[in-house]
């Protein structure tokens, strides 16, 4: 039985999930909470291999059942030495992306459907699930354009999602929102549209009123 808590960032791209977990971790620790911050694909030595495998190269370098068999395989390591130990210790994990976004890349934006991916979420991590997943949502193009935006994006080699064409994107958004839509217990959308404070002020109320933190965001404006 684990006691800590497990929360996801979740979002198309440009949304600034990195920025916002970062100011939940802070948040979290100042109201005296143990946080482990990680991302995926990643988190372990051997995720992070298979990581460079998916974030770098061409655009086609993979078939999409193929880019879903690798991110289990980095998930498991993640859950299995990460996730899970942390959890037991009591600790709050807050992770960049996880199952949701297998599911909205891979199933929604290459269109391999969710059939297949959910029968592999099934039987690779049974019942395990966030406690809480944040969905950062913005428009396409304008997370797009915050991403390819980003200070030294030019020099950025982990951009291979990015770089696919808007109807992949666009699909991607779609398939968030369905998520979100069929889970509302688990999931919850933030307009990601806003300044950084105002995003991180809806978060920490989410946070606060689902899973009873007493949080107060630090007021101050981060770069994405």
């Amino acid at each position: 039985m684990t006691t800590g808590k497990f929360i996801t960032f979740e979002g198309g791209e440009g949304g600034g999930k990195s920025t916002q977990l970062a100011l939940l971790a802070k948040a979290l620790e100042d109201a005296g909470v143990d946080v482990l911050t990680t991302r995926e694909p990643g988190g372990t030595p051997g995720a992070e291999e298979i990581r460079d495998l998916l974030v770098r190269g061409t655009t086609d370098r993979w078939p999409p059942l193929a880019e879903v068999l690798l991110h289990f395989a980095a998930r498991v390591d993640h859950v299995e030495k990460s996730i899970l130990p942390a959890l037991e210790s009591g600790a709050w994990v807050l992770c960049d992306r996880f199952t949701d976004s297998t599911l909205a890349y891979q199933g929604g934006g290459h269109g391999l459907g969710m059939e297949r991916i959910q029968a592999l979420k099934a039987d690779i991590l049974g019942d395990f699930a966030p406690d809480l997943t944040l969905i950062l949502d913005i428009p396409v193009e304008e997370g797009l354009a915050r991403a390819f935006g980003r200070a030294g994006a030019e020099d950025r080699p982990e951009d291979r999602y990015e770089r696919m064409d808007l109807g992949f994107h666009t699909r991607i958004r779609g398939t968030f929102l369905s998520l979100a839509a069929a889970e509302p217990d688990r999931c919850v959308v933030i307009d990601a549209s806003g300044s950084v404070d105002d995003v991180q002020r809806e978060i920490c109320a989410a946070v606060s009123h689902r899973l009873g933190a007493d949080l107060r965001h630090s007021g101050k404006e981060t770069n994405r």
